[in-house]
Order: structure tokens, then C-alpha cells, then sequence
């Protein structure tokens, strides 16, 4: 039990008074054999400091801490256990559990952001991009529709995803995962600006994303959205650089429909649209629910896309100058976004 300096002191004083330490425990201020301890230590040390434990022995020097970080750096993919296996050739018998403790000490942590492979082309690009448009402000970014595909998938089975049990509780109901056999995905296609959510549209089954799909998309989603937001106001339209967005008759029709397009766009750069947030809030209010079959999901998409409010579009967009800012800060390479 750990005393209070203030309890330690008063314990001190009745004792050099002659009290025993059955009769400070009388008055019932700690245990008796706590009284016991801090008279005993106040008798060896002549203070009423509690000395600090030392504890276990360290396995490992300092200098062999920096071994295994610099083991670690090298080939960051390496396994604790790998690790240990190294570590003991320079002399630590150390376990795995001891080697993720000593990386966490130096701020090393286990994880792995996901993101596209980036190409020279793809970095080159990203560049050009953000040079163009570095000047841009918020308010800037907010005469354009960002626009992009989505596939979504029942039962959280596009991600791995965790939960914490007790010994025992293994199938439990609450712990268990469902999964289906290759699960169809619901693909939606949708776009925003900061004026908030535009169209969302849910592809029929064994749907062909070719151009056609595409033109038919544009004409039903996206002319409604940018006449309900900007109206006559002049905007930008973006959408990334996939087959059938290139194809020349959707450029044509965009000319002729007097749509200016943002970019050109980079290639794996979903950094730098602020969608894929959007994309990621939705799935985390999906997740929530737990729908059990596809049509329930596609009911859920609709719901919880028309309740994505104004102001989360508002912050996505103006997030746009940190992101351009921070790609040319990375020389091309991905950002936090």
C-alpha cells in the first residue's frame, strides 16, 4: 500500500513520541503493517522518503537498445521474434514481448498506412498538379465537384477489423465476425462540393462501368447536382483518370455540355481527393449498423449519405491547400490524408 508523504509524516511523529505501532494503528490513520514499514525504513534511512524500487534488471544496454533499433530500420518488415533471433546473435537472450517494448521506448510503433504504389510518372504528375494549383484557396477549391466510384461490402468484409474478449468468449455472439462467401459489392458512384453532398447513385448488379454507363451517370447525376448547387455559377468538375472518364466520347459530351475539368488528375492519388474521406465516414456509419443483406445496405448507403451534413463537406474542401501543400512538402509522395 502506498502512503501519502502527509500520513507517512504523522506515523513518523507519533512514533518518536513512544508510540507503538500497534497504537498508531489504533487510530486507524493506515494498516498496521504499513506503520510497521515506514517506521522500519525511517529507522534505516532517517528519512521518511520511500525509496524508489528498483525493479527487474534491464536485459539489455543502451548501446544494444540502438543495436536492435538500427536492426529494425534496416528492414522495417522484420517480426519481433525475428528480431529477438538477431538481437541474441549480439549477445541479448531477450523474448519478443521484451523487443516490442524496447522499439515502443524509442517511438517505434507496428503499423502500416495503405496507400497506391507510386509510379516516377505518378509522383512527376501528383507534382505538376499541385504546382498548378498551389496558389489555390479555400474558397478556390470551392467551385468544384469531386466525384468517384466506391465499391462497399457486407459485414466489414473490405477490412480486417478487431474486437477485445475475455478468456472463453471466443464465439461469442458479440465477438464473432460474420462473413459470407465471395461477397458481392454494392459500387456507388457519388460527388460533393463544398455546398455538401451531391447525387449518389447505386449500380444495378452485373453493371459494366464502360462509357456508356458513365455518359448515363453524368447526364442523370451530375448536370442535377451542379444546377441544384451552382446553378448558372461556373464550376469545375473532377473525376480521376479511369478508361472510361477518358473515353473521347465523355469528353466530348463534357465540352458540350460546357463542364470545365480540374486537372488533369494524378494518377493513385486519393490523398489528394477529399472523397475518399467522405467515403470512409459513410463506411464507418455502415459498419455501426451491421446490415445483413445487400438490399439493406443499399437502403443504408442512401440514408446515411443524405445525412452527411454541410459542414463535414465545408471541412473536406477546405482541407484541400494543406494537402496540396503537404504533397510538395513530400516531393510527390503520399500525404496524410
Amino acid at each position: 500500500m502506498v502512503t501519502c508523504k502527509e500520513t507517512r509524516a504523522v506515523i513518523i511523529a507519533l512514533h518518536k513520541k513512544g508510540f507503538t505501532g500497534k497504537d498508531i494503528a489504533a487510530r486507524k490513520i493506515a494498516p498496521e503493517s504499513t506503520i510497521y514499514r515506514i517506521i522500519k525504513n525511517f529507522k534505516e534511512s532517517g528519512s521518511i522518503v520511500v525509496k524508489k524500487a528498483s525493479g527487474r534488471p534491464r536485459k539489455s544496454s543502451k548501446r544494444q537498445d540502438r543495436l536492435l533499433k538500427l536492426i529494425q530500420l534496416q528492414d522495417r518488415g522484420t517480426t519481433s521474434t525475428a528480431l529477438a533471433q538477431e538481437w541474441q546473435q549480439a549477445g541479448v537472450s531477450a523474448s519478443a514481448r521484451t523487443v516490442r517494448r524496447r522499439l515502443l521506448e524509442d517511438g517505434l510503433v507496428s503499423r502500416a498506412a495503405k496507400k497506391p504504389l507510386l509510379s516516377r510518372k505518378n509522383i512527376r504528375d501528383r507534382l505538376i498538379f499541385c504546382k498548378r494549383y498551389r496558389d489555390w484557396t479555400a474558397e478556390d477549391w470551392g467551385k468544384v465537384i469531386f466525384s468517384d466510384e466506391y465499391p462497399f461490402q457486407l459485414f466489414g468484409a473490405s477490412g480486417k477489423k478487431l474486437v477485445r474478449r475475455r478468456e472463453g468468449e471466443r464465439y461469442h455472439q458479440s465477438c464473432v465476425m460474420p462473413t459470407v462467401k465471395h461477397p458481392e459489392p454494392v459500387h456507388v458512384w457519388g460527388c460533393f462540393s463544398a455546398k455538401g453532398v451531391g447525387s449518389l447513385s447505386i449500380l444495378s448488379r452485373n453493371t459494366a462501368m464502360n462509357k456508356e454507363w458513365y455518359q448515363h451517370i453524368l447526364q442523370e447525376q451530375l448536370l442535377p447536382t451542379i444546377q441544384e448547387q451552382f446553378g448558372d455559377e461556373q464550376c469545375l468538375f473532377q473525376h480521376d483518370g479511369a478508361p472510361c472518364h477518358k473515353a473521347k466520347m465523355i469528353t466530348k459530351w463534357l465540352g458540350e455540355q460546357n463542364i470545365n475539368i480540374l486537372g488533369p488528375w494524378p494518377g493513385n492519388s486519393p490523398d489528394l481527393n477529399p472523397i475518399e474521406n467522405l467515403w470512409s465516414i459513410l463506411k464507418r456509419r455502415l459498419d455501426k449498423q451491421k446490415p445483413t443483406n445487400s438490399d439493406k445496405l443499399q437502403a443504408l448507403i442512401m440514408q446515411e449519405w443524405a445525412a452527411i451534413s454541410q459542414d463535414v463537406a465545408q471541412k473536406l474542401i477546405d482541407s484541400m491547400p494543406g494537402r496540396i501543400a503537404e504533397v510538395l512538402k513530400k516531393e510527390g509522395q503520399h500525404c496524410k490524408y
